[in-house]
């Protein structure tokens, strides 16, 4: 006796990979990936191999150390004035190093540098013979490290775009070529890391 069963249609699964595939490129393509934060920066070249290698000596009013604990607080000032600061409040403090506009004792010495232009003429400058030295210890975050260079990288660059302004009439950033090195000579990027050190308990 023949059984009268129904048979159960099966399902077409031939299209079911390009429907995987389609919903694979548009996620791929809708999806915004986290981009890695880093800093921008032009390394000195290489020393000769037979050049001996000596310690740098910088004067106390020529140094703005900057030292970022790992719980993320900071302490900014001179070698005898380091005084415990708000991340907000780096970048001013930097810039006052920096510019030193009262020709204070206890910041950094100005010397007179003479830049050449792009037109060939030259222009005398007082250069900050400061330096900003940044340390931390060795617990410190990785972010609140690039928070701080930030700013004190924005602390060279609204000087930089001070000077510019008052030179040539534009920023820094408006600049040609030429301009920019000029500007670039007069206020040079100076910014000293440390080692990390591991404070004492």
């Amino acid at each position: 006796m023949a059984s009268n069963k129904r048979k159960v249609p099966e399902v077409n699964s031939s299209s079911q990979a390009d429907i995987a595939f389609s919903l694979l490129i548009f996620f791929l393509v809708a999806t915004t990936m986290n981009t890695d934060t880093g800093l921008a920066r032009m390394l000195p070249p290489m020393p000769p191999e037979n050049q001996a290698q000596e310690d740098v000596k910088v004067k106390e009013r020529n140094l703005f150390l900057v030292l970022v604990s790992g719980g993320g607080s900071i302490l900014a000032g001179t070698q005898n004035d380091q005084q415990p600061i708000d991340l907000r409040q780096l970048t001013d403090k930097a810039k006052e190093f920096i510019l030193n506009p009262l020709d204070s004792e206890d910041l950094p010495e100005k010397q007179d540098k003479e830049i050449e232009l792009p037109d060939g003429s030259k222009w005398v400058y007082p250069v900050s013979q400061g330096v900003i030295s940044l340390q931390t210890t060795r617990d410190t975050g990785y972010q609140v490290y690039i928070q701080v260079q930030n700013e004190l990288t924005r602390a060279f660059n609204e000087v930089r775009d001070e000077v510019a302004l008052r030179k040539f009439g534009a920023r820094f950033s408006e600049l040609g070529e030429g301009e920019r090195a000029a500007i670039t000579d007069a206020v040079p990027l100076k910014i000293s890391e440390a080692e990390p050190r591991q404070l004492k308990k």
